[in-house]
């Protein structure tokens, strides 16, 4: 890990504790920004540590802010995205408690952030091993994904999950479709980092699946 990644790991949470007795959207922002810089710019080997402090501060603003939809739908963001650092057996306990907050936050108001609950909860089923080991479910993941399409249907994050869903299941024309979405998502104010990265990853799978459907020629 060099010297500027562990700069920017140490001095994120700096930031997130600046603004916990701040207003509430000062606070989620601080939480908004620490997960882009974990998620996409800390070293593979630092984002489980990082991720497990980030943990207790989307926590702190579901204490805060127990009957806002968004700090629910943050902490399961941050607790899903701890599980697939931690990987293995050890991260099913952490999508379980992701699971438990965004279904929180549906219950409050599932539009909130454009739907973001149903997005990451439709994610979580389509990541997580199904019965007897965890709660995966194909069929749930898709009656998720597509609510949220109905939310927000030219919005960044629920095109490329679902593509990434749909790509999984080889149903890699409508997969394009929804990649091509998300390339011409408009811009989301104050999420420019994690627009950055979420494009790179757009680009990612798009090639994959252009691959497929050259092959299907």
């Amino acid at each position: 890990m060099n010297l500027r990644k562990l700069i920017i790991g140490v001095s994120l949470f700096v930031s997130v504790a600046t603004f916990a007795n701040d207003n509430f959207d000062e606070h989620l922002k601080a939480v908004q920004d620490s997960w882009a810089t974990v998620n996409y710019e800390l070293a593979e080997s630092s984002r489980e540590k990082a991720f497990e402090a980030l943990v207790k501060e989307s926590a702190s603003l579901v204490e805060q802010y127990p009957n806002r939809a968004e700090s629910h739908i943050w902490h399961g963001i941050v607790q899903s995205s701890f599980a697939g650092a931690k990987g293995g057996l050890g991260a099913l306990g952490l999508a379980e408690a992701a699971k438990k907050e965004l279904e929180a936050a549906m219950a409050i108001d599932e539009k909130a952030l454009q739907g973001s609950a149903l997005t990451s909860l439709g994610t979580l089923y389509a990541k997580v091993p199904g019965w007897p080991i965890g709660f995966g479910n194909d069929k749930q993941a898709e009656k998720l994904f597509k609510k949220s399409l109905e939310l927000n249907p030219s919005g960044i994050d629920i095109n490329y999950f679902y593509a990434d869903f749909l790509y999984a299941e080889k149903e890699y024309k409508d997969a394009f479709e929804h990649l091509k979405k998300a390339k011409a998502a408009p811009a989301r104010e104050g999420r420019e980092k994690a627009d950055k990265y979420r494009q790179l990853e757009v680009d990612e799978l798009l090639a994959k699946v252009e691959k497929k459907l050259k092959r299907r020629q």
